[in-house]
């Protein structure tokens, strides 16, 4: 490997020590608490300086990952074409400024692909110990069948051969169906997998408080559940924090930045005249914009915007990277996500820019001021993970 790029790797990672949030020095144990019959014994702490990386954990079970994650839904199309030696160099751009986690899903196109391509050239192209910090996290969405070992197992082993992995370092596990509860049966299996090697950690995606607090109590050891969360969509802090505050699972957010919405280019806009604005032509900012019409609609959220702007414009940041810090102070939340358009767009000094942000009192007082008047949501949409599951 080049000096260069492993020069600016380490540089990145240790010019973060002057950059210190307020919530760096977090540490979060909770040992043998009781859910009901069960006792569980997961925790999460922060390992560098400035809150870069998390250590994800559940008995013996932990893995560290970088507090912003690298989202990989964007490479499963409708945000352009993407060129496979492109993305991998982007990848290996994002990991070199030291943003080495990357999230992806069975079903998101070629995700799972690239990530094998991206880490086969990190083997070849730079150090041993640069490879233990690139961290892939993937999800298993299957249809809500009959969950037998041989079918768990034949899935995870897919997505352990396209990642060209030995061993997955997350397995985030969706179920559409809850009336349906194979989804034990399915986090069981995975647990065996786990114990024989083949998934170094247990995870969960879109779950909501009750059926977490179910899955623990059947000693299932689930380190993180990825949940929508957002300065709009604060659901996860009225039940599911409090759970994982008991509990020590961690969540992991994404939607955070509101697939774009969140950010200068949606300011001072009037999507309500056609052709006047910014178009929402990628699926993330119409799923996004839909959550702003059930909060409290387009001109709450530019009151919004413009209250984000003043903050950024105080710090010398983005609305952006003022979004994802607020997300990542709120209790519970270990890492959150931002969309990576892999070769067509790239957003790495805002993403940096996370670490060395601190929102002071005025900061946060300012944007509760504005939020308060949108909806409560859970009352709108329901818990986490309710709007994959409404009828």
């Amino acid at each position: 490997m080049p000096v260069s790029v492993q020069s600016v790797f380490a540089t990145n990672l240790a010019t973060t020590v002057s950059c210190r949030s307020k919530s760096s020095n977090r540490f979060y144990n909770v040992s043998h608490r009781r859910i009901g019959s069960s006792s569980v014994n997961c925790s999460a702490e922060t390992t560098e300086v400035a809150d870069r990386s998390v250590k994800l954990k559940n008995g013996n079970d932990s893995l560290e990952i970088c507090r912003v994650l690298n989202g990989m839904w964007q490479t499963s199309g409708g945000w352009g074409k993407i060129d496979r030696n492109d993305a991998v160099d982007a990848m290996l751009r994002y990991a070199d400024a030291g943003l080495s986690t990357f999230d992806m899903a069975d079903h998101y196109g070629p995700a799972e692909d690239l990530y094998g391509i991206f880490v086969n050239r990190v083997r070849r192209e730079r150090p041993p110990e640069y490879l233990e910090r690139i961290k892939g996290l993937t999800k298993w969405v299957p249809p809500p069948v009959k969950m037998t070992s041989s079918y768990v197992r034949q899935n995870i082993y897919i997505s352990r051969k396209r990642m060209d992995v030995a061993s997955l370092d997350m397995l985030q596990f969706h179920w559409w169906d809850y009336a349906n509860d194979g989804y034990l049966d399915a986090l069981k299996h995975l647990t065996d997998l786990k114990e024989q090697g083949k998934i170094k950690t247990v995870a969960l995606t879109n779950f909501d408080t009750e059926r977490l607090e179910k899955i623990l109590e059947n000693g299932i050891p689930i380190v993180s559940n990825q949940v929508q969360h957002s300065i709009v969509d604060m659901r996860p802090q009225q039940r599911m924090a409090q759970l994982c505050e008991l509990t020590g699972v961690k969540l992991i957010t994404y939607g955070t930045v509101m697939g774009g919405l969140l950010s200068e280019k949606f300011l001072d806009t009037n999507l309500t005249i056609p052709f006047a604005g910014p178009r929402l032509n990628t699926p993330s900012l119409q799923k996004y914009k839909r959550m702003v019409d059930a909060w409290g609609g387009w001109n709450l959220f530019q009151g919004l915007l413009r209250t984000m702007k003043s903050i950024s414009t105080k710090h010398g940041v983005s609305i952006p990277t003022v979004a994802v810090r607020y997300v990542l102070d709120q209790q519970g939340v270990a890492g959150s996500m931002i969309g990576v358009r892999l070769g067509l767009a790239e957003h790495i000094q805002d993403a940096n820019a996370v670490f060395s942000l601190v929102l002071d009192d005025e900061d946060v007082s300012s944007i509760q001021e504005v939020t308060k008047k949108g909806k409560d949501l859970l009352q709108v949409i329901g818990d986490c993970g309710d709007e994959y599951r409404r009828i």
